[in-house]
């Protein structure tokens, strides 16, 4: 009945997390597009993060959003854990390999040297040999790749020079590579931290209190680490801000970053986003995800979001991961999830005033999140005479630029 609102608790929704499941084409985008521009339109001092895997909602916010995307976007290099550099350098290699060892013992060594030479050493470590491999702090790469040299320079005659060569090339290839300039193009090393926060958390607001990180642009090797990182910088900064600037962090596909198996996906980035969901509430930090395969997402993480907002789901074994997630009184309404039409949804959990089935507004055209699906009939009809059309292709393929197409 359109005459009856259906209303959602905030405060519930965010601090206890939530969660938009179905299946593809169900209307998932345009319900969490919806949904956060209602919060906005009460709230217009929020500090909201979008994980955007398919470059969506770069115009469902308007002005409200601060897009980044490989152009604009910087993640210094320096920031990476010790996990998450290896995953650039070596994605999926294990770290008892000789390299990853050499490049263990010379990454604090490059740090200090930076610290020592800012004269910031004193100021935060009292003692420069407490640098591991994780301090976050500035270092140049032409400084670590000297380190290999003289390294190799001291080996004595028993031990091989090749890891060395191979983890110096390896380092100098990546560095070196277009697709990383958002990690390794700066010309300069400074100490960005406070600026990236600035920017990304939306603090102060300015009016645009959304952050959307296009990540389809991005390096399909490096897109994990991105995730690692954004999420784990909330969860530092709510938790070292006692929670005084509340965050939501959005994450399209989390099924992805968190997949249920241990064996895939990336160590770090489960880590960060289980964290966030275990501990979030207490730190000011909400996780709202959307998946369409329940059953590849992490339990424990969907398990923590309280709020569900249930599309349409015919497989058999997602609906049987979402009745375990809900409350018992609820499951009766979800024998109608492979039956709901396009924008309808169950609503169940601490948000709700009580499980409901509800149907999402439409929105504006202007705010709907870009989803394009290739139509088969039309592209078979006609031939394609253009002789720079593979061009084309080959040239943003090559600079993994995505071909956007135009919607009205």
């Amino acid at each position: 009945d359109a005459s009856i609102p259906a209303t959602v608790n905030v405060d519930e929704i965010f601090s206890r997390h939530c969660a938009v499941l179905g299946t593809t084409g169900a209307g998932k985008s345009c319900a969490m597009a919806l949904l956060l521009r209602a919060v906005l339109q009460r709230f217009p001092h929020a500090h909201i993060v979008i994980l955007d895997p398919h470059n969506e909602y770069s115009k469902s916010f308007g002005d409200g959003a601060v897009v980044f995307d490989p152009t604009n976007f910087s993640l210094p290099y320096w920031m990476l854990t010790f996990d998450e550099l290896v995953e650039v350098l070596y994605p999926g290699r294990s770290r008892d390999s000789d390299e990853i060892e050499i490049l263990a013992d010379l990454l604090p060594a490059a740090k200090r040297m930076q610290m020592g030479g800012s004269g910031r050493a004193s100021r935060l470590r009292p003692d420069g040999n407490s640098v591991t491999v994780d301090t976050p702090t500035p270092y140049r790469i032409s400084e670590l790749l000297g380190l290999i040299d003289k390294a190799v320079g001291g080996l004595d005659g028993g031990r091989t020079s090749a890891p060395y060569k191979r983890l110096r090339a390896r380092i100098y290839a990546v560095s070196q590579d277009a697709r990383y300039s958002f990690m390794f193009g700066g010309l300069t090393v400074q100490d960005t931290l406070k600026d990236m926060l600035s920017e990304l958390f939306r603090i102060p607001v300015d009016g645009q209190p959304v952050s959307v990180i296009e990540l389809g642009g991005l390096p399909a090797e490096v897109v994990q680490v991105v995730v690692s990182v954004v999420s784990r910088l909330a969860f530092e900064f709510g938790l070292w801000s006692n929670g005084a600037a509340p965050i939501a962090l959005v994450v399209e596909d989390a099924h992805r970053y968190a997949p249920a198996n241990p064996d895939e996906g990336f160590g770090p980035t489960r880590k960060s986003l289980t964290r966030i969901a275990k501990e979030g509430r207490k730190t000011g930090v909400a996780l709202w995800i959307a998946s369409q395969r329940p059953t590849e997402l992490d339990p424990t993480i969907l398990s923590q979001c309280n709020t569900i907002f249930a599309m349409r789901l015919a497989n058999q074994a997602d609906q049987d991961a979402l009745r375990a997630a809900v409350p018992d009184a609820s499951t009766s309404l979800l024998s109608c999830l492979p039956s709901l039409g396009l924008g309808e949804a169950i609503a169940v959990g601490e948000g709700v005033p009580m499980p409901t089935r509800i149907r999402f507004d439409a929105l504006p055209p202007e705010a709907v999140p870009r989803s394009f699906t290739a139509s088969f009939t039309d592209g078979w009809s006609v031939e394609i005479e253009d002789n720079s059309f593979i061009d084309r292709i080959v040239e943003q393929w090559r600079a993994q630029r995505m071909l956007t197409p135009d919607i009205d």
